[in-house]
C-alpha cells in the first residue's frame, strides 16, 4: 500500500484495521499531504490524556485549577480563527444549480485543482492523526462511518468528546464498509527544524471548507475551529448527511431531541429546529419550573443534530449522531441552563472564554450567578480585563461565540435512550427563530404542507456563530441555511414528499408546532420569560397530541387560549399574553411580502405547493378584522 512518493514514511497500521479502501485512502493523502509522522487513534482515556498533555506543552491548552475543574482545559484561538466561515464553505456538486442559490459552489474539478497545491506537503513537519468516529451508536441501521485525517491534536480530542470515537468503529467497518472520507489540515506546514510560532496554528488568510455530495467526501483547509474543523459535526452530520437522507429517504436535520414524560409515566419525543444561539441547548436541557409541574420531566437525547428514519412499526425515529456538546458558552449560567452549567463541572475543553486569577473560566452571564463581575480576568486574547476597562472599551471577556465541549454523559439530564441503537419515536417537530416582532408565541400547523411553509419562512435575527453583521435578520429556513448540502428548493421537496411517502406506507406524521420565545414590547423589553417557562408552551404541545386542547384557528396555524397554559407560579396576564401571540395585520402584510422576496431567491425548483400555501395565507390575512 505504500506509495513511493511517501519517501518512506510507514503507515503503521494496527492490525485490527483491516479496510482496504480506507488503508489506501489514508497512503494516498500522507503522499499528498507529507507528514511527518502517521498516528492511528485508538480513542483510548491514555491516549486523550496524552494528547491533552501534548496541547498543555505546546501552549495551546492551559490546565484549569483541578480544584474547581477537574481534567479540564482552556484553549485560545487565533483572531481570524473563531467561527464558521459561511463565505468559504462549498458544495461543490457537479451541477450549479444541485447547491442551489443558498450555498457557495464551485465546479468539483475546478475545487480539486485549487485545493491539489494547498494540500500538498500542507503536513510537513506534523503528525497526521488517523480519527476514526461513528455519527450514532455504533452499529445502529441509523448510524454512519466517518474518518478524519488531521495534523490538529485539537481536533483529535474534540472528535473523542463529540463523536463515538476509536477502535470500536473499526469493528464496526470491518473488511469492506463505507465510511465518509473527512481530510482536514490546519494549512500551516513547518520547515524542516522549524517550531510553530503561535499556541494555535491556522492559516490566518486562507481557509476552505469543501463538500463534494456525489462522492460524500469533505476537505477542510486553514481552520483549526468547530463546525470547520470537527468535521463530523455540521459538515457531516448535515450537509453530507442531508444529501445521503435525501437520496435513501430520510432526515438529517438541524434539531435537538428531548423526551417529555408526564407524572402518569407517559413519555413524547420532540425534535426542534432553531437557529444557532436562538435557545437549542437551553431548550433541549429545559428544567420544568417547581410551581405547577411537579412529577413532570425532560430529558435530553440530542442538543444540536438528529437523524430520523421511517420505521417498518409506522412511527419516525431519531438518533443523535453526536456524543457531546460543543455549545455557546456566553449568556449559559444557572438561570438559563443548570444542566448544562452541572455539565460542565470537570472534564471540558473551554475554547476563547476568559481566565479566572485562581484557574478557572468565566464568561458573560456568570456574573447573573454571582451577583457581581470579577475584578480582573485574562481575556481570550490574553489581555488583562477589568470591569473598567469593560465599561471603558466595551471588551468582552469571552468571545461571543466562545465554546465548550463536554462529552453528553456529563448531563445530569442525559435520556436514559440517548444512545439507543434504535432510536426514539418522534412525536412532534418545533420550528422557532428569533424574532422581535410577527410571529407568535406558539402555533400548531393545521397541515404537513402549513408546517412546512412555517419552517421553509423562517427568520431569524443573526448572532455571533456565524461571521458577519449580527442583529440582521435573514431567513434562516428548517435553521438548515448554512447546513443544507444541496439546492434549498429540493430540500422542501423532499420535506413534502416524506408526507407521501410515510402516509402511502401507513406511517403517523409528527404534528408541526411554530415558537418564537423572543417577543419584544414597545419598550424592546422581551415579554415571554422563556427558559424553564417555556415547558408551559411544551406542556400545551402535548395537550394538543393527547386531544386535550381546542385552541383558536388563527391566520398562521392554531394558537393557545389564555386558558389552556397552566400559568401556575408565573404572573403573566391575559394582557402579556396577547402581547407575544397577536397577529398584527399590517406587520404580517410586510412579512408576507418578503416572503416573496424569500421565494424570488430560491425560484430554481422552488414546489408550488409552498406558493399556493402562500396564497391561502395571504386570503386568510385578508379577511382580518
Amino acid at each position: 500500500m505504500n506509495s513511493p512518493a511517501m519517501q518512506g514514511l510507514n503507515l503503521n497500521q494496527p492490525a485490527y484495521v483491516k479496510n482496504a479502501r480506507l488503508v489506501a485512502w489514508v497512503a494516498d493523502m500522507a503522499a499528498l499531504c507529507k507528514p511527518d509522522a502517521i498516528y492511528w487513534c485508538d480513542g483510548s482515556e491514555a491516549e486523550y490524556q496524552r494528547l491533552c498533555q501534548q496541547l498543555v506543552d505546546a501552549g495551546t491548552f492551559k490546565k484549569l485549577n483541578p480544584a474547581k475543574r477537574p481534567n479540564s482545559f482552556l484553549a485560545c484561538s487565533d483572531p481570524s480563527d473563531v467561527a464558521r466561515v459561511e463565505d468559504r464553505t462549498y458544495i461543490c456538486s457537479e451541477k450549479k444549480e444541485d447547491a442551489g442559490p443558498t450555498n457557495n459552489w464551485m465546479a468539483p474539478a475546478e475545487m480539486r485543482q485549487t485545493l491539489q497545491p494547498l494540500f500538498d506537503g500542507c503536513m510537513k513537519g506534523r503528525t497526521m492523526y488517523v480519527v476514526p468516529f461513528s455519527m450514532g451508536p455504533l452499529g445502529s441501521h441509523i448510524a454512519h462511518i466517518g474518518v478524519e485525517l488531521t495534523d490538529s491534536p485539537y481536533v483529535v480530542v474534540n472528535q473523542k468528546l463529540m463523536t463515538r470515537m476509536g477502535k470500536a468503529v473499526y469493528d464496526v467497518l470491518g473488511t469492506d464498509g463505507e465510511f465518509v472520507p473527512c481530510m482536514h489540515t490546519v494549512g500551516a506546514p513547518l520547515a524542516e527544524g522549524q517550531k510553530d510560532t503561535t499556541s494555535w496554528p491556522c492559516n490566518p488568510t486562507v481557509k476552505y471548507i469543501v463538500h463534494y455530495p456525489e462522492t460524500r467526501e469533505i476537505w477542510s483547509y486553514g481552520s483549526g475551529y468547530g463546525g470547520n474543523a470537527l468535521l463530523g459535526k455540521k459538515c457531516l452530520a448535515l450537509r453530507i448527511a442531508s444529501n445521503m437522507g435525501r437520496d435513501q429517504g430520510w432526515l438529517a436535520e438541524h434539531m435537538l431531541i428531548l423526551g417529555v414524560t408526564n407524572p402518569q409515566g407517559k413519555k413524547y419525543h420532540v425534535a426542534a429546529a432553531f437557529p444557532s444561539a436562538c435557545g437549542k441547548t437551553n431548550f433541549s436541557m429545559l428544567v420544568p419550573p417547581e410551581a405547577g409541574f411537579a412529577g413532570w420531566k425532560v430529558t435530553t437525547i440530542g442538543d444540536d443534530i438528529a437523524w430520523i428514519k421511517p420505521h417498518a412499526d409506522g412511527k419516525m425515529y431519531a438518533i443523535n449522531p453526536e456524543a457531546g456538546y460543543f455549545g455557546v458558552a456566553p449568556g449559559t449560567n444557572m438561570h438559563t441552563n443548570p444542566n448544562c452549567m452541572r455539565s460542565l463541572d470537570k472534564d471540558v475543553i473551554f475554547t476563547n472564554v476568559a481566565l479566572t486569577d485562581d484557574g478557572d473560566v468565566w464568561w458573560e452571564g456568570m456574573e447573573k450567578d454571582t451577583g457581581t463581575l470579577p475584578d480582573h480576568l485574562i481575556d481570550w486574547q490574553g489581555k488583562d480585563w477589568t470591569p473598567a476597562i469593560a465599561k471603558e472599551t466595551g471588551a468582552k471577556a469571552a468571545h461571543p461565540n466562545s465554546r465548550f465541549t463536554v462529552a453528553a454523559t456529563n448531563n445530569p439530564a442525559l435520556d436514559p435512550q440517548w444512545d439507543d441503537a434504535n432510536g426514539v419515536a418522534i412525536d412532534a417537530f418545533i420550528f422557532g427563530g428569533r424574532r422581535s416582532t410577527t410571529v407568535p408565541l406558539v402555533t400548531e400547523a393545521r397541515t404537513w404542507m402549513e408546517g412546512v411553509y412555517m419552517a421553509a419562512t423562517m427568520g431569524s435575527e443573526t448572532t455571533a456563530a456565524a461571521f458577519g453583521a449580527q442583529g440582521v435578520v435573514r431567513r434562516d429556513p428548517f435553521a438548515m441555511l448554512p447546513f443544507c448540502g444541496y439546492n434549498m428548493s429540493d430540500y422542501f421537496q423532499h420535506w413534502l414528499d416524506m408526507e407521501h411517502k410515510l402516509e402511502e406506507s401507513g406511517h403517523t406524521l409528527p404534528k408541526i408546532f411554530c415558537v418564537n420565545w423572543f417577543r419584544k414590547n414597545a419598550e424592546g423589553k422581551f415579554v415571554w420569560p422563556g427558559y424553564g417557562d417555556n415547558m408551559r408552551v411544551l406542556k400545551w404541545m402535548i395537550d394538543r397530541l393527547e386531544g386535550q386542547a381546542q385552541g383558536t384557528d388563527t391566520m398562521f396555524g392554531i394558537a393557545p387560549n389564555y386558558a389552556e397554559l397552566n400559568w401556575t407560579g408565573l404572573d403573566f396576564s391575559a394582557e402579556q399574553f396577547k402581547t407575544v401571540t397577536s397577529i398584527d395585520k399590517a406587520a404580517w402584510v410586510e412579512e408576507l411580502k418578503l416572503h416573496d422576496a424569500h421565494f424570488e431567491q430560491l425560484a430554481y425548483h422552488l414546489p408550488q405547493a409552498l406558493v399556493d400555501t402562500k396564497v391561502e395565507l395571504q386570503k386568510r390575512l385578508a379577511s382580518l378584522a
